[in-house]
């Protein structure tokens, strides 16, 4: 089996459109809550959201083609401009050993509304020719193969707000198992529009507050629901000889991957945790390694009172008494749920506290639950002497995924 280590990060998010931007917010506690400033949302229940900010298509796609393409495409082809910069890779790799596995929980949202809006008040026949390719969930995927003539596997994974976790998982696997050198993974989102908005509102996934300081409060008793987020985050995953023969920037080893599903409700968790204890566990198990003072957890920590209740009991099921003795936080306390982007940019934080020894704080925690009894690392980023990081990702229909970095062997 071959061996798997991170070599590039790029990201676009509410809190930083690059990884070093990202990562300073999140060490230091900033997050990025604000009214929703993308249309008039005065009507609606909540008016707060995780907005990117500042972000100019033209710095990574041709003028021409940005009509062309959803948000959220746009977002992937920025965050995987990024990390394929970092890493170098181009012209030190065949076109058919190179894939591209990003996916998205929701594909071209914005296009799919505006583009019903334009049908109903102006009839079919002023209907966009680029519809259909800018809303489907595989065209940022497509299209960053096309940018990148990366002619390998290429699997779009669409599992919700679990897909950047799976893709980034299924990229490992396809690695490891030889069908490919090197994979661009991850996921993009950008669903800030009413129709999601409403549409979350309606279904109680929501954060019934509208102020920004308090309404994303991961594991605190006052949680009340996420804020919706947007964005991308893509990393590189390339075979470790074929970096370290190219003398590639390596961050780390990816060792393991656990994949499992619920089977109990289309939005709510199984209440005995089952499968979500059993993903931690298969990843470890893949890994080869036990959980120990050496392991930080990145949680999937929406802030939902079940997602935080069950994620909890999962960890404490999976690891025993250890739990108790691990960091575990949430950075979704300050980027905001990003749905099938969350899984990508958690990766990277994952990675980042890896790398520098920093564990990024759950913000605005205040008030601690009886069912969320674990060191959330509240408030303030903490120095920890890590060797593993494991990223943990929860979707809608009980999809459950988690993947493990560890420092590697030099």
């Amino acid at each position: 089996m071959n061996k798997v280590v991170v070599t590039g990060l790029g990201c676009i998010t509410p809190v930083g459109n690059d990884v070093r931007s990202f990562w300073q917010s999140l060490i230091e506690g900033r997050h990025g809550f604000g009214p929703i400033t993308k249309f008039d949302a005065s009507g609606l229940k909540v008016q707060v959201a995780a907005e990117v900010k500042n972000f100019d298509p033209a710095d990574y796609i041709e003028k021409s083609e940005i009509k062309k393409t959803d948000l959220y495409a746009q977002y992937a082809i920025a965050a995987a401009s990024q990390a394929v910069e970092e890493s170098a890779i181009c012209g030190h790799i065949a076109p058919e050993r190179l894939g591209v596995y990003i996916g998205s929980g929701i594909g071209g949202m914005n296009t799919f509304v505006s583009e019903t809006e334009k049908m109903l008040t102006k009839g079919p026949g002023r209907i966009s020719p680029f519809f259909i390719p800018m809303m489907i969930a595989n065209m940022a995927s497509a299209l960053v193969a096309i940018k990148y003539q990366a002619q390998g596997p290429s699997l779009p994974i669409v599992t919700a707000c679990a897909t950047s976790s799976h893709a980034i998982g299924e990229a490992f696997r396809a690695i490891k198992h030889g069908y490919a050198d090197a994979v661009i993974c991850g996921g993009a989102e950008a669903t800030i529009n009413p129709l999601a908005i409403g549409g979350f509102t309606n279904s109680m996934a929501l954060s019934h507050s509208n102020e920004p300081d308090i309404c994303s409060l991961p594991f605190d008793r006052r949680r009340s629901g996420f804020v919706m987020g947007e964005g991308a985050g893509v990393i590189v995953l390339e075979e470790y000889q074929h970096a370290f023969d190219r003398g590639a920037p390596i961050y780390c080893e990816i060792s393991g991957y656990g994949n499992t599903c619920d089977a109990y409700h289309i939005t709510a968790p199984h209440p005995e945790a089952l499968g979500c204890k059993r993903m931690i566990e298969l990843a470890l198990t893949e890994a080869g390694v036990k959980a120990d003072a050496g392991l930080y957890i990145n949680t999937h920590g929406t802030a939902t009172p079940l997602n935080d209740k069950i994620e909890t009991l999962a960890i404490k099921l999976a690891l025993g008494d250890m739990a108790y003795k691990l960091p575990i936080s949430s950075t979704k306390s300050m980027t905001g749920h990003m749905l099938g982007a969350a899984g990508g940019v958690e990766a990277i934080a994952a990675i980042k506290a890896l790398q520098s020894g920093i564990i990024p704080p759950t913000a605005g925690y205040l008030e601690a639950d009886p069912d969320c009894d674990l060191d959330y690392v509240p408030n303030i980023a903490r120095r920890e002497a890590i060797t593993k990081a494991l990223s943990l990702s929860l979707g809608f229909g009980g999809q459950n995924a988690g993947i493990l970095f560890n420092a590697i062997a030099r």
